[in-house]
């Protein structure tokens, strides 16, 4: 990556999350909270997966690159939020700025395709069971995984690249807790049409494609719910696929709020609150949900601590 460019700003000062000095000491104690759930939560998850054989199934498999991934994305956002509320005047250098903008864009993508990918295992798990053990084969989990990260290296380099071409003249305060695609462009003193374009190319296709891909699959599922004659069958397939509903409206619901309005309708605080939702809350609900209101996991632990005190 070119860090050299035209910028003529050498560092940046991000603003944080609020400007009222009263509530940041509670602020960095309820993200630090978060954070460390989160990470617990992730690696707790992704330990639970890889050691349990029960769970090396197409659904856990996702699961597992979907803990791998929050875990990686909270790290590349939360930590220097922390350092917002407890410092004075929080720097970045450009070339930080830009790295954090490209991992930033490079997890979100994968995200937002292991959630959809997810729901196409309920679908074919519940619409087309005898089918499930070819179509979710091994060797197609995988191809979709590795797919999911070239298209997300892309998108990451894409959006990158675009900002790098920019010249940041004098203003180097962003409005921001994080160096996002938005406020970045608000700071240009040339001109930002390719790259309000590329962010409405790539995000409207990566919310729209996954939406549209979520939004069948529970169509038809729903449908075969609906037909199972026994009303324990139903909850059980209702209880399997609701958690995976909950995550996935928060995370494409907030990102959409965000990306998809004109830069004019929104106020920056509006779009602070919308980016904590996908980007810090998320990563820590996945684990949560996954595991309080999934049977499988919660048994999967049981016998994993039942086995580590008997030792």
């Amino acid at each position: 990556m070119d860090i050299g460019n035209s910028s003529l700003v050498t560092e940046l000062i991000l603003v944080g999350l609020t400007k009222h000095l009263e509530i940041q000491v509670p602020l960095f104690f309820l993200f630090l909270g978060i954070y460390i759930i989160t990470v617990a939560g992730n690696l707790g998850l992704v330990t639970l997966i890889r050691l349990t054989s029960q769970l090396h199934t197409p659904m856990y498999y996702f699961l597992f690159n979907l803990s791998c991934i929050d875990l990686c994305y909270s790290s590349v956002i939360t930590p220097k939020l922390l350092v917002n509320f407890v410092s004075k005047r929080n720097i970045i250098s450009y070339a930080e700025c830009m790295t954090q903008l490209f991992f930033y864009c490079f997890f979100v993508k994968p995200e937002c395709y292991a959630l959809t990918v997810m729901a196409y295992d309920r679908y074919v798990a519940i619409c087309k069971p005898l089918l499930y053990k070819v179509t979710m084969s091994p060797q197609v989990c995988s191809l979709m995984a590795v797919i999911v990260y070239l298209g997300a290296f892309i998108a990451a380099w894409a959006h990158t690249g675009c900002m790098l071409r920019l010249t940041f003249c004098d203003a180097n305060t962003i409005n921001h807790y994080m160096c996002d695609i938005l406020p970045l462009l608000e700071l240009s003193c040339t001109s930002t049409h390719i790259n309000e374009l590329v962010v409405l190319i790539i995000v409207g296709f990566d919310v729209a494609v996954p939406g549209l891909t979520v939004i069948v699959s529970y169509v038809f599922i729903l449908s075969s719910i609906l037909r199972i004659s026994s009303t324990e069958g139903r909850s059980k397939a209702f209880s399997t696929c609701s958690s995976h509903i909950i995550v996935v409206s928060v995370f494409f619901g907030s990102g959409a709020f965000m990306y998809l309005h004109p830069s004019s309708v929104l106020s920056m605080n509006q779009k602070k609150v919308s980016t904590i939702f996908y980007t810090i809350l998320v990563p820590m609900l996945n684990p949560l949900i996954y595991s309080f209101r999934n049977k499988e996991v919660k048994v999967a632990l049981k016998k994993t601590l039942s086995r580590n005190i008997s030792f």
